[in-house]
């Protein structure tokens, strides 16, 4: 329930139905998501950890700002990473490369953003699964989870979903012809990929913001 609570609020800040900057009223959104305020509770704070919301004590919780500032500083992180710990770990088994096809097979048929995030999540751990440097491991779990709500806006089209699904072939292929040095290149390749439509995302939400605080109220009439 707390995960499920944490997505649907998730989403509700990507597509703009809670505000950068607003308070969120934890008895109407637990009302509205057909949940107690326990399990929205727990939601939230995984939102916390994600820096997706914000705590305030005797305040509450508050939707934090998306900025391209933030976005860009934390997404050019993984391609230094990831790389890394792939080199680190090797060539996968034949058993681990297996499951990393049948895991992307199961991104290519995501019907939500959020299942197509969670498989690509699995895909990429499972990848970096045999890395012995378990603190660069975690380092990558974190920013994952600091970058999951940009994912989202990547996901919500499903020819990102193609590209993310088509890259990951490509390092598998390579890994299988024990190409690792490749297999490193175009998994940097592959992060840095979603950087461009996020970015793109970002800006007109932030145009459009911009352009709704700018329009004047209609006036009030009296009858």
């Amino acid at each position: 329930m707390s995960a499920q609570a944490a997505r649907e609020v998730r989403r509700m800040i990507v597509h703009g139905e809670l505000r950068d900057g607003a308070r969120i009223n934890e008895v109407r959104l637990a009302a509205e998501l057909g949940v107690s305020r326990t399990p929205l509770r727990e939601g939230l704070g995984q939102l916390v950890a994600e820096r997706v919301v914000r705590s305030e004590p005797r305040l509450g919780f508050f939707v934090a700002p998306f900025t391209i500032a933030e976005f860009e500083q934390l997404y050019d992180i993984r391609p230094l990473l990831d790389p890394e710990a792939l080199r680190l770990a090797g060539i996968p088994s034949s058993a681990s490369l297996d499951r990393l096809d049948r895991i992307n097979r199961r991104m290519q048929a995501a019907k939500t953003p959020p299942i197509a995030i969670d498989l690509d999540d699995e895909w990429h751990m499972e990848l970096l699964a045999e890395c012995p440097n378990r603190v660069l491991v975690e380092l990558i779990q974190q920013i994952i989870g600091r970058t999951r709500c940009y994912e989202y806006a990547l996901f919500r089209e499903t020819k990102n979903v193609w590209t993310a699904s088509n890259e990951h072939e490509l390092i598998v292929a390579a890994l299988r012809r024990r190409d690792l040095a490749s297999a490193c290149s175009l998994l940097q390749q592959n992060m840095r990929s979603g950087k461009a439509p996020i970015v793109a995302w970002l800006t007109n939400r932030s145009r459009d913001r911009q352009a709704a605080r700018q329009k004047p109220n209609k006036p009030k009439t009296l009858f």
